[in-house]
C-alpha cells in the first residue's frame, strides 16, 4: 500500500449563507487522518455523496473530478489550491436547482444522479450509507464513512470476493434472499378451485373462521416442466427487429402458432423467455412498437433533468420496495438508483396520475427483466392501455370499477359470501385496495405474481379481478362460518396467500375469463358502474 499522504477536502457544516467552512486533511492509505492542515471556505455546499449548490458556482470553484477550492475574499492567499482523493470518484458537473424547486428535493435528484455517476461499495451485499432520508452527518467520521461508500472504480472489474459469493449462494432463482416474514401466512388451498365458478351456497357455517397458518413460504424450485417449455418458446417466438449490432430487440409470435400463445402463456412462461414475450404481449395490447418505445426511452432520458414534486417521497419509498432482492439491497445501488429514475421520469409523464405508492412494487418487478428505459416504456404502455391511469388516477376510479365487478360476481355466484360481507360491514375496498393497486405484487409469491402479470399482460386487469374473486371462493366457508366476525373476516382476506398449486390456481382464473357469458356480463358491470358515476350515485353502490 501507498503511504504516501493524499489530501482530501472534508466539509464540516451545511452553510448559513454561500459559504461552506470545510477542513483538510492528510490521509494515508488506510483512510485514517493524521493531521489536520487548515480551514478555508468553499463558495457554495458541497457534501461527498451529492453536490447541493445554493447558488450558481463561480469560475475556478470546486469542480470535479478533483476537488478544488479557493479561498474567500478575506483570506491573504488569493491562489487556487487541488485537493485530490485518494480514489476520486468520476461525478457529473455539479447542477443547481431549477426556479421553485424544493432545496430538499433537489438534493435527493442530485445525488441520485451523483452515485449514478460514482456507484456504491458492495452493491448488492452491503448495506450502503443513507445520504437522502438521513442527512450524512456533520462529524468527521460520518463523512469519512460516507466517502469510503463510494465505488473506487474497481467494484465491476474486481472478482468476487467471499463475501459476495456467500451472499449469491443465499438467494433463490429469482435473487431474493431467505423469504421474508409476514404476519398472516396462509395457504390458497387447491381443493376449492377444482371446481368451476358457478353458483354456490353455504354449507352450514361449522368450518372455522381462520385457516391454519403457515410458518413459512415454501421454497421457490424451478417448474418441472420448465426446460422443455423453454424449446417450445423457442420454436414459437422469433425475432422481429434488431439493433445495429444484429441482436433481437423485439420478438413475435411464428405465424400459425397465435392459437398455443393463451395456452401456453396460463401454464407459465419460461423465466428465460419472460422479458421477450411480456414485450411482445405488450406492444400487441397497446400497440406501441419499436419505434415509440425508442421515443419513450428519449423521453425518460430527457426527464432525468426536470424536478419533481413527488421526489421525496420516491425517495422515502424506494428502500422499501422489495428489499428482500439483491438488486435493491443496497442503499443507492443500481438497482435503487434505476427505480428512483424511473418513478421520478414517470410522475412527470401524467400530471394527473403523478406518483402513487403502487407504481413502486410495479416497476421494481418490471426492472427485473428490463433496462430502465424500456420499464419506463412499459409503464408507459401500462398507464395507457391496460387502465391503469384510471387506478392510479385521484380517486382511484378504475379500482372502484374492479370493485364493483368483483362485487356483482360475488353476489351472483356466492349470495351468501356477499350477504356476509354485508353483515359484518367489511368492505371490499378495505381488503382489495392493495390487491388492485400493486397488482398482487405484495400479496403473494412472487413466483405466483410472476404467473399472475403472465396472464395480466396477455388479457388485461379483468385477470386481476378473477383472481380477487378466487381468493374469495377459496375461503368462502371461512368467511360465512358461524364463529366469523369483523376482525376474523379481515385478517384472513389481508392475509398473504401462498397458493398450493399454481397450476391450478392459473387454470381456475383460465376457465373464469374464458368463460364468454360471464367476460359479457362482466363488461355490461363496468358501463353500469360508469351510468351509477355519471349520476352521483356510485357512493351507495359498493359495500
Amino acid at each position: 500500500m501507498d503511504d504516501s499522504p493524499a489530501l482530501v477536502v472534508v466539509p464540516l457544516k451545511r452553510p448559513t449563507s454561500e459559504t461552506t467552512i470545510v477542513s483538510i486533511y492528510s490521509m494515508y492509505g488506510d483512510g485514517q487522518p493524521v493531521k489536520e492542515l487548515a480551514d478555508t471556505e468553499l463558495p457554495y455546499y458541497t457534501d461527498f455523496g451529492a453536490h447541493s449548490p445554493l447558488s450558481p458556482p463561480p469560475p475556478s470553484t470546486l469542480t470535479t473530478p478533483s476537488l478544488s477550492f479557493r479561498t474567500s475574499a478575506t483570506s491573504s492567499r488569493s491562489q487556487e489550491s487541488t485537493i485530490l482523493p485518494p480514489t476520486p470518484p468520476r461525478l457529473p458537473e455539479p447542477q443547481i436547482p431549477s426556479d421553485a424547486e424544493d432545496v430538499d428535493a433537489f438534493h435527493v435528484r442530485s445525488t441520485y444522479a451523483q452515485l449514478e455517476a460514482s456507484g456504491v461499495r458492495g452493491d448488492g451485499f452491503e448495506d450502503g450509507v443513507e445520504r437522502t432520508r438521513a442527512r450524512v452527518g456533520p462529524s468527521r467520521s460520518s463523512l469519512l464513512n460516507a466517502f469510503a461508500a463510494l465505488d473506487d472504480g474497481t467494484e465491476k472489474s474486481k472478482s468476487l470476493g467471499p463475501k459476495e459469493l456467500e451472499t449469491l449462494a443465499s438467494v433463490d432463482r429469482y435473487g431474493f434472499f431467505a423469504g421474508p416474514s409476514h404476519d398472516r401466512l396462509v395457504l390458497l388451498a387447491s381443493s376449492p378451485l377444482l371446481k368451476r365458478l358457478a353458483p354456490v351456497r353455504a354449507p352450514s357455517g361449522t368450518a372455522p373462521a381462520s385457516p391454519p397458518a403457515l410458518s413459512s413460504l415454501p421454497p421457490t424450485r424451478p417448474p418441472p416442466k420448465e426446460t422443455g417449455r423453454i424449446a417450445k418458446w423457442m420454436r414459437m417466438m422469433v425475432p422481429l427487429t434488431r439493433d445495429a449490432g444484429a441482436n433481437v430487440v423485439t420478438w413475435c409470435v411464428k405465424q400459425g402458432k397465435e392459437a398455443k400463445l393463451r395456452r401456453r402463456v396460463y401454464k407459465g412462461i419460461p423465466d428465460a423467455w419472460r422479458g421477450a414475450s411480456w414485450d411482445y404481449m405488450m406492444e400487441r395490447y397497446s400497440s406501441l412498437g419499436a419505434r415509440e418505445v425508442d421515443a419513450l426511452a428519449r423521453e425518460y432520458t430527457d426527464a432525468l433533468d426536470k424536478p419533481s414534486t413527488y421526489d421525496v417521497q420516491i425517495d422515502l419509498d424506494v428502500p422499501r420496495t422489495i428489499s428482500g432482492h439483491i438488486m435493491f439491497r443496497t442503499r443507492y445501488g443500481a438497482g435503487q438508483r434505476s427505480l428512483f429514475h424511473v418513478l421520478h421520469s414517470f410522475s412527470l409523464r401524467c400530471p394527473k396520475c403523478g406518483y402513487v405508492q403502487g407504481m413502486g412494487p410495479i416497476a421494481a418487478t418490471l426492472l427485473c427483466y428490463f433496462d430502465p428505459a424500456r420499464v419506463y416504456a412499459a409503464l408507459v404502455r401500462l398507464h395507457d392501455a391496460y387502465t391503469l391511469h384510471t387506478v392510479f388516477s385521484p380517486g382511484f376510479p378504475g379500482l372502484l370499477e374492479a370493485i364493483y365487478v368483483q362485487e356483482r360476481i360475488t353476489q351472483q355466484m356466492m349470495p351468501d359470501v356477499f350477504d356476509a360481507f354485508r353483515r359484518h360491514m367489511i368492505s371490499t375496498t378495505s381488503y382489495a385496495t392493495k390487491w388492485y393497486i400493486t397488482l398482487f405484487s405484495n400479496s403473494v409469491p412472487f413466483q405466483t405474481q410472476l404467473r399472475l402479470w403472465d396472464a395480466f399482460l396477455l388479457e388485461g386487469y379483468d385477470v386481476f379481478v378473477a383472481v380477487a374473486v378466487a381468493i374469495v371462493w377459496v375461503y368462502r366457508d371461512q368467511i360465512t362460518s358461524s364463529t366469523a366476525n369483523f376482525e376474523t373476516v379481515l385478517s384472513l382476506l389481508s392475509s398473504f396467500f401462498a397458493p398450493e398449486d399454481e397450476d391450478v390456481l392459473m387454470n381456475w382464473i383460465g376457465r373464469m375469463l374464458g368463460d364468454k357469458k360471464l367476460r359479457a356480463s362482466m363488461r355490461g358491470w363496468k358501463e353500469e358502474w360508469r351510468g351509477l358515476v355519471a349520476a352521483g350515485k356510485e357512493g351507495t353502490a359498493l359495500l
